[in-house]
């Protein structure tokens, strides 16, 4: 009896296909169209979708996820920014359309939308009102001032300068990371000029969570063993502006710094094995701190 001559595999997803090639996982004869490369040879698509379901996903060296790479975080906040400015000029509008200092605010001036957002300490804004400002209760101005800006030229600074730091910073620290890193610099950049600066005046921009960029940029590099001789130059300019041009919240700046070193440090210096718990931890202390300072300057004025 005479033996049947060897059939050649096909493909187990397409049968009219011949290959000798195999899943290096279950085995089974994969096609060209089939194949997907693993470590070790080729993978067929099941294989390759199980071995996802039960591989851990990509971590940063901070603990951050890989998404921070496509800076969906930065992008969002410039939308954010860019969304307040227009609705600020659009809140200008009606009896007087040249509120500030001309076209709805555009040119530098002060709108209906940035005074209520602003940090103010303490003020009677209209004759006989009550009083305003976050020591009268309004404590949602230490984070709302971080979104609104006087003008294009503000913006557009501050905005230039979050889109070169933001997505460095959310690739290496992942989206949650990153995000709570930029507002504990704003609020705490805010809470600085509540401290310092005079309770009548009024202070917004994003550039108190960019100085905290700067700060965080330059901790992280020199955590992970890298040359900051290129940040340190342009964060001093950035210091020498700040105290030079009139009008600048130097201690919101200044605020805004320190609070993003200390939440740097947090994240950069959190020990591996409890890292998580460790920079949660650490961003509610730093978030305590910045409450009691409210508390505080709170009572000093009503006192």
């Amino acid at each position: 009896m005479s033996e049947s001559p060897p059939t050649t595999p096909v493909c187990y997803r397409h049968p009219s296909r011949e290959t000798y090639v195999r899943c290096t996982r279950c085995e089974r004869p994969i096609c060209p169209d089939c194949m997907r490369e693993a470590s070790v040879g080729h993978q067929c698509p099941e294989c390759v979708a199980e071995g996802r379901k039960t591989s851990r996903p990509a971590r940063t060296v901070f603990g951050g996820g890989a998404a921070g790479h496509a800076g969906y975080v930065t992008k969002a906040l410039i939308a954010v920014n860019v969304l307040l400015i227009l609705l600020s000029v659009y809140s200008a509008r009606g009896g007087n359309s040249l509120a500030g200092a001309g076209f709805g605010g555009l040119l530098g001036g002060s709108t209906p939308l940035t005074n209520w957002g602003a940090v103010l300490g303490l003020d009677i804004v209209f004759p006989f009102g009550p009083e305003e400002g976050v020591a009268a209760g309004e404590y949602y101005r230490l984070f709302t001032a971080m979104f609104l800006h006087y003008g294009p030229l503000h913006l557009l600074m501050n905005m230039w300068a979050l889109w070169v730091l933001g997505r460095s910073l959310e690739a290496t620290l992942g989206p949650l990371r990153f995000l709570a890193l930029y507002l504990v610099a704003g609020v705490g950049g805010n809470v600085a000029a509540y401290l310092f600066s005079d309770p009548t005046a009024r202070t917004v921009g994003a550039s108190t969570a960019i100085f905290g960029l700067f700060a965080a940029l330059f901790v992280i590099m020199r955590r992970m063993g890298r040359d900051t001789s290129s940040v340190i130059p342009i964060l001093v300019i950035n210091l020498v502006f700040t105290f030079a041009v009139p009008g600048i919240s130097i201690a919101g700046h200044l605020g805004g710094l320190t609070a993003g070193a200390a939440m740097a440090l947090v994240l950069a210096y959190a020990p591996r094995s409890r890292r998580t718990l460790f920079q949660v931890g650490g961003g509610a202390v730093i978030g305590l701190v910045l409450t009691g300072l409210t508390l505080m300057q709170t009572a000093a004025l009503l006192s």
